[in-house]
């Protein structure tokens, strides 16, 4: 679509806003969480509005503020820059007409891709090998969880029994966290693309059509799959339990959107009102029962079809 000159000001606002995020990300708590999810929706609007070149200086001159402020090139860089390359790769996605299915893909490849060029470079530079440099950071961040703990007047017996599980912990995040990434990417291209539909439509700026997303359905091959990782899962040779659980945890999040697009299609259907549907909605984000039980709709949905889909279509 053609494209007037990229004003300054743009530019200024996107870096600004970016940074705001990232400083938010990083100094608060339970707060910067959801902010990390709204990090990529500045490049990802400002590459719709503007266009690819302002796309790339607004994330490029973001990235050299954030590593100014991190002070070194850490994981903690990595991670903002993962989150860049999802709203700028979205942005590009958009102009492409795809599916909801191949749009979220290929965010989500291409930020896993990112991150995994961006952990060989880092270690690289600092002289270790991969494994060894994110081991490294889940333990620090494990030691900081413990600090925050202690610091919070949590109970000696607590304090003393996560002390202890520390190395076992570290030991199972470093195995689990390519999965994570993958599903951490998905979820939050995911996220970005709900949020950034209804703020293009309210900018009166051109949007994807991707259809009525609260009828949306996985692949039903899918099933089988998440079938074969938990047999896995259940095998005492070690690596296929690796295999197994990183498998699950990429399916979960599949199976979540699935999940997620039922309980949309019934708030629709029994038009629960806006601030209801919020209050619910951040119930299942903060409650772990409810999300597995999201989880688990969307995995049966192939065999109960909750939402009657199978029958309209053949209607």
């Amino acid at each position: 679509m053609p494209r007037t000159m990229a004003p300054s000001r743009d530019i200024a606002i996107g870096i600004g806003a970016t940074v705001l995020i990232f400083a938010a990300v990083f100094r608060l708590t339970i707060i910067g969480f959801f902010c990390s999810i709204i990090l990529p929706l500045p490049v990802l609007f400002y590459r719709v509005k503007l266009g690819r070149k302002p796309a790339v200086i607004i994330a490029g001159v973001s990235a050299a503020i954030m590593a100014a402020m991190i002070g070194t090139l850490a994981v903690d860089l990595l991670f903002c820059l993962w989150l860049l390359m999802i709203g700028f790769v979205l942005g590009e996605l958009y102009e492409k007409g795809l599916s909801v299915d191949q749009t979220l893909l290929r965010s989500a490849a291409a930020a896993f891709g990112a991150v995994v060029g961006g952990l060989l470079i880092f270690s690289l530079l600092a002289g270790k090998g991969p494994v060894s440099l994110v081991s490294d950071y889940v333990a620090e961040n494990l030691r900081l969880t413990l600090e925050l703990y202690r610091q919070s007047g949590a109970s000696l017996e607590i304090v003393d029994q996560l002390e202890g599980s520390l190395e076992q912990i570290r030991f199972a995040l470093v195995r689990v966290l390519p999965s994570m990434t993958a599903a951490g990417s998905l979820l939050i291209s995911w996220a970005c693309l709900l949020i950034s539909r209804s703020l293009f439509q309210a900018r009166k700026m051109p949007v994807p059509e991707f259809g009525p997303l609260n009828q949306w359905r996985s692949p039903e091959p899918l099933v089988w799959a998440a079938i074969g990782c938990g047999v896995m899962l259940l095998s005492p040779v070690a690596p296929l339990k690796i295999i197994g659980i990183n498998g699950l945890i990429v399916l979960m999040a599949v199976y979540f959107f699935q999940g997620i697009a039922i309980v949309s299609f019934f708030f629709e259907k029994k038009k629960f009102p806006t601030a209801l549907r919020f209050i619910l909605y951040s119930l299942i984000g903060l409650q772990q029962f409810l999300l597995l039980l999201i989880i688990g709709l969307g995995f049966f949905d192939m065999w109960v079809d909750f939402r009657k889909l199978g029958a309209h279509q053949n209607g």
